[in-house]
This record gives structure tokens, C-alpha cells and sequence, in this order.
């Protein structure tokens, strides 16, 4: 396209996504849907643009939107809601990984007959809940936020989930052996370790931030630093992305911790976090990442086999059914009732399968065509299915259905 029509498309889709927010503050119809929408009509279906005119920059920029956004929801994180979400967040993130992943590749190997460890990887690909569709979606349903706060963890824990085992279920099929020892040991290593980093970053910057804000136009230094930290992370071979969650956990509860009497010794002399200012802007970054990141996904996703089309809509389904009773057996009984029924919807997939739905094909393993486009028709149906299903159960009987498996559920429950 001509540079003076996609700078009009670039103005053109900051509008249009203002207009995609109010109508889902009516309707509850996610404007991320709409987002991935416009993309598909760019790239599949018009071909007016393709993944590959963005070079090495596509990669990047969704990279850079994954760490804001985690970023910026650390930050809301309250460390009271925190700690009781803790236990619920590991018990649902585990069970709706483990069982997502058997019923896809039990699933796929009945449905294609490929061998059942490539369609565990499968399984392990598409695991994970995506922190990109969750964050924007969950901030405007109406939940309580000890159960915005689970699905947001479940989100960013159930990512390094999915990279850790599907990455290693790809090693052991070269090497032709499983190895769960050091499969666990990752897992373990790629939340601590990033953790302890991304909280020591928080604890510098908040001894910085007072220097930092005289300086000449500082308001992007935070958002900077996290880049930074998220660099030396990663370049270390852990998680940049957990890292970018306890950074932004920390800095956001630094008041809490200083009230804290023993923590007072190692904390900064005063309790600074990000002031008013920097968080409307913070806010503004992410509303406009998040807009073309999701028009870039859309564009990303490939729709090359009707017969790919159709069993990835089975394993659509399948995810979406096994997610109920994930979040029965993972959830509080504690829980309201409505915020467990929206909970055992909310299973988009997102940047991390799209990413990790490459490897097979780029490591010439068996059937990688055919695992990553099935990857691609899941990511876009799951982000349709949750945002058609989230809509329905707030605004429509359907919701009464969603609610029968979790009738014993909101028993001293707080209110919302």
C-alpha cells in the first residue's frame, strides 16, 4: 500500500477502536474480537497485507505489547486479593492445562491418526490462556476482582507452561525420550528465578523513581526499564514475561510492603510507585498497542485447508468443554456462582501458540504444517468463542446453564 493510505488505516483503526470500547461497554461484544477481525480481512481474506511485510518488526512489537500489558496488569494486582488467589490460581491453571492438553491430543490423534506425541505438543501449544485477550477483557466484565485476579494468573502462569513442556516434548522427540525431571526443573526455574529478577528490578527502580522524574521528558522510563529488564532475563534463558509480572506486582504494592516492619530494612527510605500521571499514560500505551497488536494477529492467522478448518473447530469445542470442569475442580468453593461460569469461558489462546505453532514446521519435525495451521483456526475461534460466550452469559439466559456445575459454589463468598 501507498505510505499516505497506511498512515490513513493507522488513524483510521485508533478511531475505530474507541468506537470498538464503547460498544463493548454496551454490549459486552470485546472489541479485541473486532480488532482480530479487521485483521483477517487485511491479511486472509483481502490479502492487502501479509505477516512477512513486517520483517523482523512484527515479532517485536507483539513482544514489546505482551510485556505492557503484563506489566500494567502486575501493577493493579492488590497484595491482599493476591494472596488468596494464589492456591486457586495454581489448581485451575494446572488442571485446565493437563486436561486441555490430553482431550487435544487424544482428540487429534483420532481425528488425523498422527502419532500421539506430536499431538501432545499440540496439546502443550494451545494449553495456555492468553494474558493478551484476558487483561482488556476481564477489566470490563463484571467479576469480582479476587477472580479477575486468578484468570490474569492463570494467564501469564499457564504461558510458561505451555512454552516450557510443548519446547520440551519437541526435544524429546528428537532425542526419543521424555525427560520429566528436568521438564519440572524448568518449570520451576522459569517462575522463580524471573520472579526474584523482576522483584529486585522493582525494588531499584522505586529507590530511582523520585531521580528519574527530574529528568527532561522521563514519563517513558519506567516502560523503558521493564524492556531492559525483560532483555537481561531473557538473554539469561529465563522468562522475561513472568519477570515483567512480579516487576510490575512489586513496584504496584510497595505502600503494602512498607508497612511491613522487617521489610522496611531493605526497601527504599520511602514507598514510590507510579504516580497518576504515569499511569494514565501507562494506559494509553497499552490501549494502543493492544489495538494494532490484535489487528496483527488477525493478519497472522492462516486458513489454508477447509479439513484444518473443521478440526480445529472440534478442538475448539473440546477446550472449551473440558474448561468446565477444570474450573469446577480448580476453583474456591468460596467462588460466586456467575464469576465460575464466566471463568469456565474465559480459555482464549493467543501470542504464545502462535509463536511456539512455528517450531515443529522450523525444527522439520513430522506433520509441523499441519500443527501449526490447526494452531492458527483454534487461536482465532477460541478469542470468538470467549467473546461470544462471555456477551451471552451477561446478557442472556444462557448464563443459567453455565451456572448448574457451580450451584454449590459462593458459600461466604465476599461480595463482588
Amino acid at each position: 500500500m501507498h505510505v499516505a493510505t497506511n498512515i490513513f488505516v493507522v488513524g483510521l483503526l485508533v478511531f475505530v477502536a474507541h468506537a470498538f470500547i464503547g460498544i463493548f461497554s454496551r454490549t459486552r461484544v470485546p472489541d479485541v474480537l473486532f480488532l482480530t477481525m479487521i485483521g483477517i480481512l487485511l491479511g486472509p481474506v483481502f490479502h492487502l497485507v501479509k505477516p512477512e511485510n513486517f520483517g523482523a518488526v512484527g515479532p517485536v512489537f507483539a513482544t514489546i505489547t505482551l510485556i505492557i500489558l503484563l506489566f500494567e496488569a502486575g501493577l493493579s494486582l492488590d497484595l491482599d486479593i493476591l494472596r488468596g488467589a494464589i492456591k486457586a490460581t495454581v489448581a485451575l491453571t494446572l488442571t485446565n492445562f493437563v486436561l486441555t492438553m490430553a482431550a487435544v491430543a487424544v482428540t487429534t490423534h483420532f481425528l488425523t491418526g498422527v502419532n500421539i506425541q506430536l499431538t501432545l505438543v499440540l496439546g502443550a501449544i494451545i494449553g495456555s490462556t492468553s494474558p493478551a485477550v484476558i487483561i482488556p477483557l476481564t477489566k470490563r466484565l463484571n467479576m469480582a476482582q479476587s477472580s479477575k485476579t486468578i484468570v490474569f494468573l492463570e494467564s501469564a502462569l499457564s504461558d510458561v507452561l505451555s512454552i516450557v513442556i510443548a519446547i520440551s516434548l519437541m526435544d524429546s522427540l528428537r532425542q526419543g525420550s521424555i525427560r520429566f525431571g528436568q521438564m519440572f526443573g524448568q518449570i520451576v526455574a522459569t517462575i522463580i528465578i524471573p520472579g526474584i529478577a523482576g522483584a529486585l528490578g522493582a525494588l531499584l527502580w522505586s529507590a530511582l523513581l523520585k531521580r528519574i522524574r527530574g529528568l527532561e521528558n522521563s514519563m517513558f522510563t519506567t516502560p523503558a526499564f521493564v524492556f531492559v529488564l525483560f532483555g537481561v532475563v531473557e538473554l539469561l534463558g529465563f522468562s522475561g514475561y513472568v519477570a515483567a509480572v512480579f516487576f510490575g506486582g512489586v513496584l504496584g504494592n510497595m505502600e503494602s510492603f512498607h508497612r511491613v516492619s522487617w521489610m522496611r530494612r531493605i526497601l527504599p527510605r520511602e514507598a514510590i510507585t507510579l504516580d497518576e500521571p504515569e499511569r494514565v499514560f501507562l494506559a494509553e500505551v497499552v490501549f494502543l498497542l493492544k489495538t494494532f497488536f490484535f489487528v496483527y494477529v488477525g493478519v497472522s492467522i492462516k486458513f489454508t485447508d477447509t479439513r484444518l478448518v473443521l478440526i480445529g473447530l472440534v478442538l475448539t469445542g473440546v477446550i472449551f468443554l473440558v474448561r468446565i470442569p477444570a474450573a469446577w475442580i480448580g476453583l474456591s468453593r468460596k467462588t460466586p456462582p456467575r464469576d465460575a461460569a464466566l471463568i469456565s469461558i474465559l480459555t482464549p489462546k493467543g501470542l504464545a501458540a502462535v509463536v511456539l505453532a512455528s517450531m515443529p514446521l522450523n525444527q522439520n519435525l513430522p506433520d509441523g504444517e499441519m500443527l501449526r495451521d490447526v494452531t492458527y483456526v483454534v487461536v482465532f475461534l477460541s478469542i470468538v468463542f470467549t467473546s461470544i460466550l462471555s456477551f451471552l452469559l451477561e446478557r442472556t439466559p444462557l448464563v443459567r446453564l453455565y451456572l448448574l456445575p457451580f450451584r454449590g459454589f459462593g458459600r461466604s463468598a465476599p461480595p463482588a
